[in-house]
């Protein structure tokens, strides 16, 4: 049984994962702790629960999931998983920070590991199948567990609404396909971890979304 601890940081209230198994192996999915506060949080969380992380997982690389990629690498020693597709907008955001007031960015690692639509991440007794869901971003991905009925989906699915596409990469058509094709396809009691929000269920958003107005 995996357990699914969340964190909401930085100033675009953005959750940030960590799943836990029984065994107490760890990984953590958009780190966007960015104050020493919010590090420590963290920090804390991990150690209090004698917890081994072995990844950092992005779903992509806005600034607001990716400001804790360099404390969480370095803290714990960890490797960094991202889809190729959003290698040039990781690099970006070291051009972008201190527009959005994050003057003490600390530039994020390069990736160590490329993820792509299809594969099998498996870290000890944790298992994620990764989903490339483009639309927000060129490289998007969400993890899904069918073990335990989740994905954790980043950007993509909101409560009641769906990611932004006015952003460099962004576009709606490419991301209704990644949400009618991809996410609407598990099974409707499939919990959705979002990355801004409370956590919502397919069944719910194949009802009530927004998307069904565009």
């Amino acid at each position: 049984m995996l357990k699914i601890s969340s964190f909401t940081f930085n100033a675009f209230q953005e959750n940030t994962y960590i799943l836990s198994s029984d065994s107490k192996f760890a990984v953590i999915i958009d780190p966007g702790c960015y104050t020493k506060e919010e590090e420590f949080e963290l920090k804390s969380y991990i150690e209090q629960h004698s917890l081994t992380p072995l990844a950092v997982l992005n779903t992509h690389a806005h600034i607001d999931h990716i400001l804790g990629n360099q404390f969480c690498v370095s803290r714990f020693n960890l490797p960094l998983y991202l889809h190729k597709e959003d290698f040039k907008t990781l690099t970006m955001v070291e051009g972008y920070a201190h527009v959005y007031g994050f003057e003490n960015y600390k530039v994020s690692p390069s990736p160590t590991h490329e993820l792509f639509d299809g594969m099998t991440l498996v870290f000890e007794d944790i298992e994620l199948n990764v989903h490339h869901t483009p639309g927000h971003c060129p490289g998007h991905v969400v993890f899904y567990n069918h073990q335990n009925n989740f994905v954790i989906n980043g950007d993509v699915l909101f409560q009641g609404s769906f990611g932004r596409t006015d952003l460099p990469g962004g576009d709606l058509d490419t991301l209704k396909k990644s949400i009618f094709n991809t996410l609407f396809n598990f099974p409707d009691h499939t919990v959705v971890y979002c990355g801004h929000g409370p956590q919502t269920t397919i069944g719910s958003e194949k009802l009530t979304n927004y998307i069904h107005q565009f």
